[in-house]
């Protein structure tokens, strides 16, 4: 079974995407901030962090940056999903840091989110697949 680690400072978000995640059959970890997700991610490597950009206390941008220096986060698969347009700071951040995906809330069905986390999933655990 893979876990899944949410990262999303609104509770009714994390609440439905958790519900569908439960029922798709995933373990589900929340946090509500980056500074709680990254200390979470680091002590418990979920298969798959779904990644708020604007959160109080650390932003998911900054949780990303510091995870990936670490050993194992370097190559976590993060899916990156926001309402917010981005700066060009910090697109310039996310092609340095490599999320796996990117997606906007306000344009994604929860279906497709949950599609996008199986396919990501997915190409993460090929035998072939670097890790």
């Amino acid at each position: 079974m893979n876990t899944i680690l949410i990262v999303e400072d609104e509770l009714s978000q994390r609440k439905v995407i958790r519900a569908e995640l439960v029922h798709k059959g995933f373990s589900v970890l929340e946090a509500k901030d980056g500074i709680e997700g990254l200390e979470m991610a680091l002590r418990l490597h979920p298969d798959l962090i779904l990644l708020d950009v604007r959160m109080p206390g650390m932003d998911g941008m900054e949780m990303m940056h510091r995870l990936r220096k670490d050993t194992w986060g370097k190559n976590a698969s993060i899916v990156i999903l926001t309402n917010y347009d981005n700066t060009e700071d910090q697109l310039v951040q996310m092609i340095d840091d490599q999320p796996s995906y990117f997606l906007l809330k306000a344009n994604t069905p929860l279906e497709t989110i949950i599609d996008k986390i199986e396919e990501v999933l997915h190409s993460h655990n090929k035998p072939d697949s670097i890790n």
